[in-house]
């Protein structure tokens, strides 16, 4: 018992790595042979962990080869758009300007449901408000609408607007972020005097607390209300 406990923790540790190492994308990000990569190497992972007799290397050789097979269609993939477009396919325009592409359909085996149903999830009720429906190579449909039916931007109304940057993240579970109190141009004494006017006395009672880019500090106690300056 203690020996499959064991290979199980050792493989587990090293399909997390390889995973880690192939990439932050989830699965409906994968590109087919990644796809096909992350099936095999839990198959290939699966088989040691229920069989104490088959020698733990044989499982991480083959994981590793599949790693370093992945690793190497992706650096070849970046630097050829030839053998991106082999290995990884072409994207596939299903609506374009206004009519669909019958053509594009067959040859994605695409049904008209189908694609009726990935505009629907795409909060796109009328087929006839799209402009462009783009098949991505990971299996996800990019839609464009037509100018008329795209949501009014300030742009469009000639309205300026500020900037907007992102929030840094302060105090993470009662723990400071000292890189983002200086990326602010902050340090924790100033911390500690905005929390204590607020009548905060010590950081470890703030569950989540953060600073936009106005300078208006957000935060949350713990199992307490928060609230805005």
């Amino acid at each position: 018992m203690l020996v499959v406990l064991i290979r199980t923790i050792i493989l587990y540790a090293i399909v997390v790595i390889v995973m880690r190492v192939m990439g932050k994308r989830q699965i409906g990000q994968l590109q087919p042979f990644e796809l096909a990569v992350a099936i095999m190497i839990s198959e290939l992972a699966a088989v040691p962990m229920q069989n104490t007799g088959i020698p733990l290397i044989s499982g991480i050789i083959p994981i590793a080869t599949l790693l370093i097979a992945q690793i190497a269609l992706s650096y070849i993939s970046l630097r050829s758009t030839k053998a991106r477009a082999l290995i990884c396919g072409r994207p596939s325009i299903l609506i374009e300007n206004g009519r669909i592409n019958e053509a594009s359909l067959r040859k994605e085996l695409y049904t008209l449901n189908d694609l009726l149903e990935q505009l629907r999830i795409k909060d796109t009720a009328n087929i006839a408000d799209v402009e462009f429906a783009i098949l991505e190579t990971n299996g996800q449909l990019s839609i464009i609408p037509k100018s008329q039916k795209r949501p009014i931007t300030p742009e469009d109304i000639q309205m300026p607007t500020k900037y907007e940057g992102l929030p840094l993240d302060i105090i993470v579970d009662g723990e400071i972020n000292t890189n983002n109190l200086k990326k602010a141009g902050l340090d924790e004494n100033w911390l500690d005097t905005e929390l204590k006017k607020r009548g905060v006395h010590q950081p470890k009672d703030v569950f989540f607390a953060s600073l936009d880019t106005n300078g208006d500090l957000f935060y949350h106690l713990k199992h307490k209300k928060g609230g805005k300056v």
